[in-house]
């Protein structure tokens, strides 16, 4: 703002000059107090305190009404710059409060973020543009907490006593082979039929503890307390998994959703696997506030209602 004037700007009454800005706009001090829902004499009074705050005379007087004088003119001006510049902030931050900004990190298992995020990501970017996302697909879990991702899908409740889960959905498995392996070591029939087929099981050190259950056709389908079956191939990656029993490399437990609908994969067994897990969306307590997280937590909510597997 100007020193013109010879004040102090640091000391100014913003009500005063907003009175004075009113009442310039307005022309007189009664439509002015009619916009702001003040008396005539009050608007005059404020006016008045500010002109001897200012040492100066901001309106010549008339029966018809106001008129500025020059320095009254000079004020105007200034002050019509800063309240409309302060509108202008007033609706950049009611608009970035509904409309999320910002950078959010997103990691969740290869096959939910391969195979069900990322064909759904699309949308979300279309009705959040000004959200930049970054997906981390990996079996392994980031530490939310020291901000390696800043979101998670996951497939067991977090063990981090500071993190809000919510649950989305339940992932069921399924033993499923190929047409072209059933055509060339047969169709088991029975779970201990197993024991001479060749199994492909997600294995290796970075696969988590809850993942460990994908090994139930080793240790669990018809053994009954026996000896686990040696698998015929270790893949630590379950696409890799998927893409070796679509090659009819064995036979293979695998998320039902991770299996394309009208795909040659054939479901073994009428018998349930029992083999299930709840895939939970999770993030720390002190994002609970932050308005990507929110929106992005509404959109997941929203799409595991669909959820068919």
């Amino acid at each position: 703002m100007p020193r013109d004037l010879g004040f102090d700007w640091t000391s100014m009454d913003w009500d005063k000059l907003k009175i004075f800005h009113a009442a310039a706009e307005a022309g007189s001090f009664t439509h002015a107090g009619e916009q702001l829902g003040l008396s005539q004499s009050a608007v005059s009074r404020q006016v008045s305190a500010l002109e001897q705050d200012l040492a100066v005379v901001l309106f010549h007087r008339h029966a018809r009404g106001l008129i500025l004088t020059e320095q009254g003119e000079l004020l105007f001006r200034t002050a019509h710059e800063v309240f409309t510049r302060l509108e202008g902030v007033r609706i950049k931050l009611a608009d970035s409060r509904e409309r999320p900004t910002g950078e959010l990190k997103v990691t969740t298992t290869t096959g939910i973020g391969v195979h069900w995020l990322t064909p759904k990501l699309g949308e979300f970017t279309d009705l959040y543009p000004d959200i930049k996302l970054t997906l981390i697909t990996t079996d392994e879990e980031l530490d939310l907490g020291m901000r390696h991702a800043d979101v998670g899908i996951r497939l067991r409740l977090p063990t981090q006593p500071d993190l809000i889960q919510r649950k989305l959905f339940s992932v069921h498995f399924h033993a499923y082979a190929a047409p072209d392996y059933l055509k060339r070591f047969g169709t088991p029939h029975s779970f201990e039929d197993l024991d001479s087929h060749r199994l492909l099981i997600l294995g290796g050190s970075d696969v988590p503890p809850n993942l460990q259950d994908t090994r139930w056709l080793l240790s669990g389908a018809g053994r009954d307390g026996k000896e686990p079956r040696t698998p015929h191939l270790v893949i630590t990656n379950i696409l890799g998994i998927l893409r070796a029993c679509q090659a009819g490399i064995g036979i293979a437990l695998l998320p039902d959703y991770i299996v394309e609908e009208g795909g040659e994969l054939i479901q073994l067994f009428s018998q349930d696997s029992n083999i299930s897990l709840d895939a939970y969306f999770v993030y720390p307590e002190e994002l609970k506030s932050v308005s990507r997280v929110q929106v992005f937590r509404d959109f997941l909510v929203a799409k595991a209602q669909r959820w068919r597997f």
